[in-house]
């Protein structure tokens, strides 16, 4: 088992810490996996990463001083026998386990170099199952090396797959694949490693009293074999089997010995790739029905989301205005992107502004522009976003948040596509396509007088109202896997998957910040989270989170409304042709916006 030995400042005695975590800590803080009390080492240090082929330790912030073998570095994939030094701590990193030693050693002493020399082959085996990738190579690779270490003729690599034990790899000492594997095995020996979980070696398989009697042992006659469980965290995850035909080379102890070192090393690097090839199989699944989901750079197979997609396929090529309506994180910017992309001004710019992230004394300037001179600070004459976006598209997000005053320069811009910079007289003409995105319900702004009439007819010309992730069926979990990998390639923390669990928690959440607050949670967890399949506690996900389950009748309710909604929006208001669509008398729809008044009032 791959392992840390150090000792601390002031201590006489060596301490052994196995590495068995993806992301391993080290620091003086009570939160780190390996805490070392030196007043020379920051409270969050250090971090080891194993990627399920090779181990990189590297310094959390460039004031953490990190010296391997004698140099310093913040970054550094380790080898065996390596050298850290973090403050005046001294660390040693081995692939393999050592035999246990006395306090009084150091780390460089003498017996200790000599245990290495003797534990050469099985560093090489390590290093050389480290360079494998690819899962066929490696099985391959642990197989010969499995044979030349232990001197047998030929050796089994068998793994647990459900409820099965199969044969995944059957070589002999000359790297050849055997044919009749399952046939060269003793099933009784097999069985007895499986059942116990304990190394077995029967050195002289016709002699042993215990398995002479065998049909395996005797249809075989096997002269040598050794068996051992490759486990990891205590679950079996295979075995290895090697025999030997001939009665002049029987095996010994000490083979044995060597043999059970190997087995813990090779665990733990053949249950990582495992892994990491179930995630490889679970990400190429993954981007095939992404794929089939992705309209551009959006992902939706819900119904809601084919609508979208199929009125932005009819409006992108025309000239008309399209207000984006949803909530907070929705993805409007993404749908007016898309309507840019597919119009004939796909070659033009794309310039978006924030209404709502701009001071009101400065949103004028820069919608518009200004001359020199124009006000305080305007030392030279700049072009406005209208200006910029001339031959292409403007995005106006949060147009809800837009003074009154600048909504009429702003009618005017669509009505005579004219644009005044700030300062100047003259006007300039702008060849433009007006996009617009609100959280707001433009209707009620304009019965309240926050927001002119004229130009919310000028600008609802055709209107897209992006439904809540909530609302979107299974593309929650598509959009959380698509986030999870493309965040894991771009941190560079090898393959993660979403739990079961983590699964659940994410369906029943309610996302009130859509898909920007899952972007978030998702980036977090990939960040900090240890381990390769994240739980709900990972995504910040509490039990009480997680919205609770309605009853029948208010569920009914609640969808009969969303829908009413969907089809009112569809209709852009139309309630006679509401009414019709749905098959209900006209009252029924003048009821339901009573109560959605009522709703509003009371929110």
């Amino acid at each position: 088992m791959p392992s840390l030995v150090y000792r601390k400042p002031g201590q006489q005695d060596f301490q052994t810490v196995e590495l068995h975590k993806a992301a391993t800590t080290l620091g003086s803080g009570v939160d780190n996996d390996i805490r070392v009390r030196d007043p020379e080492i920051e409270e969050e240090h250090a971090v080891i990463h194993f990627d399920g082929t090779s181990f990189t330790v590297k310094s959390v912030e460039r004031r953490c001083e990190l010296i391997v073998n004698g140099k310093s570095t913040r970054k550094h994939t380790l080898a065996h026998g390596d050298e850290l030094r973090m403050g005046r701590t001294l660390f040693n990193f081995h692939l393999v386990s050592l035999p246990s030693r006395s306090s009084a050693q150091a780390p460089a002493a003498n017996p200790e170099r000599l245990a290495a020399e003797r534990l050469q082959g099985l560093v090489a085996f390590s290093e050389k199952l480290l360079r494998q990738v690819e899962l066929p190579d490696l099985l391959a690779a642990l197989m010969d090396s499995v044979i030349e270490l232990s001197t047998a003729d030929k050796g089994f690599l068998i793994l647990v797959e459900g409820e099965n034990f199969v044969v995944k790899v059957a070589r002999n000492l000359h790297q050849q694949y055997l044919e009749d594997a399952v046939a060269q095995l003793s099933d009784s020996i097999i069985a007895k490693v499986i059942r116990t979980r304990k190394p077995l070696i029967v050195s002289d398989a016709l002699h042993d009293k215990e398995f002479n009697g065998s049909r395996s042992v005797v249809n075989l006659n096997l002269c040598s074999v050794m068996c051992v469980p490759l486990l990891d965290r205590g679950s079996l995850i295979g075995v290895l089997y090697v025999g030997n035909d001939n009665v002049a080379n029987l095996f010994t102890q000490q083979h044995l010995d060597t043999l059970t070192i190997f087995a813990a090393q090779a665990s733990l690097l053949l249950a990582n790739a495992l892994l990491v090839n179930h995630l490889k199989m679970d990400n190429a699944t993954l981007h095939r029905r992404i794929d089939e989901m992705k309209f551009g750079e959006i992902i939706g197979a819900s119904d809601a989301m084919k609508e979208i997609f199929r009125k932005v396929k009819l409006v992108a090529s025309t000239p008309v205005s399209v207000l984006i309506q949803g909530e907070t994180g929705t993805g409007k910017e993404l749908i007016a992107r898309e309507l840019h992309n597919r119009s004939d001004r796909a070659n033009g710019p794309f310039i978006t502004i924030n209404c709502g992230a701009i001071p009101e004394n400065l949103l004028e300037s820069e919608l518009f522009g200004h001359v020199r001179g124009a006000f305080t600070g305007a030392t030279a004459t700049k072009p406005g976003r209208f200006h910029l976006a001339h031959k292409g598209t403007i995005f106006l997000d949060e147009l809800g948040e837009m003074p009154l005053n600048l909504q009429v320069k702003l009618l005017r811009v669509l009505q005579e596509k004219v644009v005044t910079r700030v300062g100047d007289t003259k006007s300039e003409s702008v060849d433009i396509r007006v996009v617009a995105a609100t959280n707001k319900t433009l209707e009620r702004e304009v019965k309240e007088g926050r927001f002119r009439e004229d130009l919310f007819y000028r600008l609802n010309v055709v209107t897209l109202t992006l439904p809540p992730l909530r609302d979107r069926d299974d593309d929650v979990l598509m959009i959380a896997q698509y986030l999870l990998h493309k965040y894991a390639q771009e941190f560079g923390v090898g393959h993660k998957s979403l739990g079961g669990d983590a699964m659940i928690a994410i369906r029943k959440y309610g996302w009130p910040g859509n898909i920007r607050q899952l972007e978030n949670r998702i980036k977090k967890a990939v960040i900090l989270a240890d381990r390769a399949v994240l739980t709900p506690l990972d995504l910040d996900l509490q039990p009480e989170d997680l919205e609770e389950v309605m009853n029948l009748a208010d569920a009914k309710e609640a969808f009969q409304r969303r829908y009413i909604n969907e089809i009112l929006a569809r209709n852009n208001g139309n309630r006679t042709k509401t009414a019709k669509d749905l098959g209900v008398d006209p009252r029924t729809i003048f009821r339901h916006l009573e109560k959605e008044k009522d709703f509003e009032e009371e929110a």
